[in-house]
C-alpha cells in the first residue's frame, strides 16, 4: 500500500503561517505589555498599531522601530504621541521580521509577510 500526501498550501502559503505564528508568540512576549493584545496602545502614551496607513506608509521604518526604538514626537491616527519606546537589538533579523508579520497582518492591517531581507534594509525611523 503506497500512501500520497499533499497539501492544500503552497510552500508561500506555509512561509506566511509560520512567519504569523511566530510573530505572534514574540508579539506577546516583547510588545503586549504595551500596545495590548488588540493593538490598541495605551491612552496618550503608546501608539496604536491599528493605524493601517501609519502602518503601511512607514513600512520600511518598522524594522528600526522594533530593533532601536523610537524616541520624541510621533503622530499615529493624527494624534501625537511624545514619548520612547526601547528597542529591543537581540532580537534576530527574521525574528523582527516575524513580529512585523504579524503585527502588518493584524489588527485591520493586510500587507503579507515581511520579509527578513528588509528588515537588514530598515530605512530611518520618520
Amino acid at each position: 500500500m503506497t500512501a500520497v500526501y499533499s497539501s492544500c498550501q503552497d510552500s508561500s502559503q506555509l512561509n506566511y503561517a509560520w512567519y504569523y505564528a511566530n510573530g505572534k508568540q514574540l508579539y506577546e512576549q516583547h510588545c503586549q505589555n504595551c500596545h495590548n493584545a488588540d493593538g490598541s496602545g495605551l491612552g496618550a502614551l503608546i501608539p496604536p498599531l491599528t493605524d493601517t496607513v501609519f502602518m503601511k506608509e512607514r513600512s520600511g521604518s518598522l524594522p528600526c522601530l522594533v530593533r532601536d526604538g523610537v524616541k520624541g514626537k510621533m503622530i499615529v491616527g493624527g494624534k501625537p504621541f511624545d514619548g520612547e519606546m526601547p528597542g529591543n537589538n537581540k532580537l534576530a533579523d527574521i525574528d523582527i521580521a516575524a513580529v512585523l508579520t504579524y503585527v502588518t497582518n493584524s489588527f485591520g492591517n493586510k500587507q503579507g509577510i515581511y520579509e527578513t531581507k528588509r528588515v537588514g534594509a530598515c530605512v530611518g525611523v520618520r
